[in-house]
């Protein structure tokens, strides 16, 4: 499968130095300010709880309410916004979103009370979820082939440049205004974002390949040629035309039909997306700073400290970006499953091992060895384990069913973040550190497996290639008993 995959990399490598359109460009920055939307969303919370728990007095049990709610919303976000994109195109569905992101925001930052704050931290989770599906597909649709990688991680930057942009203003909130009402400040600024992304995406076009999916070639060849080289066009849209002739032909009276290989698809895509959600990363996003305050760090130095995963985020998803152009998916991958389970592992035996206290006080060394081990964990994750897992759901699904089945995946990816976000604080307060860390690293060892057997490699083909590729190989295996 490998070989074949990579039989094309040489030309990928000559096109690779061609110049990219600045209508591309444009089009990727608009378009994930989603992304980053997802980020501060998400990473806000870190910081928020610190103050929102004595505001509007959480218990654990209102905490993992207020954390994993916004991660619902976001799975049905998710599964809606996939099927709905394939039929009233993605730009629409972004457009959404945005109004969606600026109401969900309004709503947190001046919310009375906790039930009103998990009320509107679903809503604004439904944007996430949107966001999360639809934007890599928007991207991976509408750029050359040679620069999907490039700017399908995009998306992945954004995400955890939108963490470092909350954890940072977090602080900075923290340090002009302090006091119990602060997290209405953090949660409140996530509306400008949203504006810019409304108003960017009213001025886009939609995907060449949505609009062939609708007959309406004549948009798909003006895209093409607003976002593509003049010698390109021609045998672009040749493939894309292909692509959809061959499925009027054989579908065509079974249109709501889903062959048994895009079943399997559709399983390898969700197996996937569970395996990035499975490794805790958004334990460590969501709740680090109540974890370092858990090892004896102060308020202010764990909102600091927590600026610092941020700043590793960003950092080795850039890493990762480069590293995917010279080592395709499948070894990035693995790369960063293995690393993060291992590291998972160093973490708890340090909890395990070094005493909580020195001298009657907090064991400082404790707990920026922990600290340490969250940062390395974050560069197998955001270097490796992340970005290759947000290329692959947006490139290994035929067209026909790419927004169902992404959404489908992410739904599966969010419903894990779900699970693990809501049920973390009970699980700290019942088990500590130690016995958590070392149940994520046990779980990353069964993940491990999974990707070792099953983790394709997409490197070096555009969209209809990768289509035939998995077509071919899926539908040569007998059918399961």
């Amino acid at each position: 499968m490998t070989d074949k995959l990579r039989s094309g990399d040489q030309d990928v490598k000559a096109k690779a130095s061609q110049p990219t359109e600045p209508l591309v460009k444009v089009i990727a920055f608009i378009a994930t300010l989603g992304g980053l939307l997802f980020g501060y969303d998400t990473g806000v919370i870190a910081g928020a709880l610190l103050f929102m728990k004595h505001d509007l007095h959480l218990t654990s049990l209102t905490t993992g309410m207020v954390t994993s709610f916004l991660i619902l919303g976001s799975a049905v976000g998710a599964i809606c916004a996939g099927r709905v994109a394939d039929r009233f195109g993605r730009k629409k569905i972004i457009l959404v979103m945005a109004v969606i992101f600026m109401a969900g925001s309004l709503g947190c930052a001046t919310a009375p009370n906790v039930e009103m704050m998990i009320f509107f931290r679903f809503i604004l989770g439904l944007a996430v979820g949107g966001a999360a599906a639809i934007v890599p597909i928007y991207i991976a649709e509408i750029v050359p082939s040679h620069r999907r990688w490039q700017f399908v991680t995009l998306q992945e930057l954004m995400i955890v440049s939108g963490q470092l942009i909350a954890y940072t203003s977090n602080a900075a909130i923290n340090e002009v205004w302090g006091g119990e009402t602060t997290w209405r400040w953090m949660l409140g600024v996530a509306c400008v974002p949203a504006v810019i992304l409304w108003v960017g995406m009213l001025f886009l076009p939609d995907t060449p390949r949505w609009y062939a999916m609708q007959g309406r070639y004549r948009e798909a060849r003006d895209v093409l040629e607003r976002t593509r080289k003049a010698s390109r066009v021609e045998k672009e849209l040749s493939e894309i035309r292909s692509s959809m002739s061959s499925k009027s032909e054989k579908h065509s009276r079974r249109q709501k039909t889903i062959s048994v290989w895009m079943k399997r698809l559709v399983f390898l895509g969700i197996g996937i997306a569970m395996l990035q959600q499975l490794s805790g990363v958004n334990t460590i996003m969501f709740y680090a700073p109540t974890m370092l305050q858990a090892t004896g760090l102060s308020t202010n130095a764990s909102l600091l400290a927590t600026i610092a995963n941020g700043v590793i985020s960003v950092i080795m998803t850039f890493v990762g970006i480069m590293l995917l152009s010279r080592f395709g998916r499948r070894p990035l991958l693995l790369t960063g499953q293995i690393g993060c389970t291992l590291t998972l592992l160093a973490i708890g035996l340090v909890t395990w091992l070094m005493p909580e206290t020195v001298n009657g006080h907090p064991d400082a060394v404790r707990s920026y060895l922990v600290l340490g081990g969250m940062l390395i964990f974050l560069c197998f994750q955001q270097g490796a384990l992340s970005p290759v897992t947000w290329l692959l759901l947006s490139e290994m699904f035929p067209m026909r069913i790419r927004g169902m089945a992404n959404g489908v995946s992410v739904f599966a990816m969010q419903m894990t973040n779900f699970s693990i976000a809501f049920m973390f604080p009970i699980m700290l307060e019942t088990f500590g550190l130690t016995m958590s860390f070392f149940t994520f690293a046990a779980i990353g060892v069964a993940g491990g497996i999974f990707a070792i057997i099953f983790a394709p490699e997409t490197q070096g083909k555009t969209l209809e290639q990768i289509e035939k590729h998995f077509k071919k190989r899926l539908q040569d295996e007998p059918a399961p008993q």
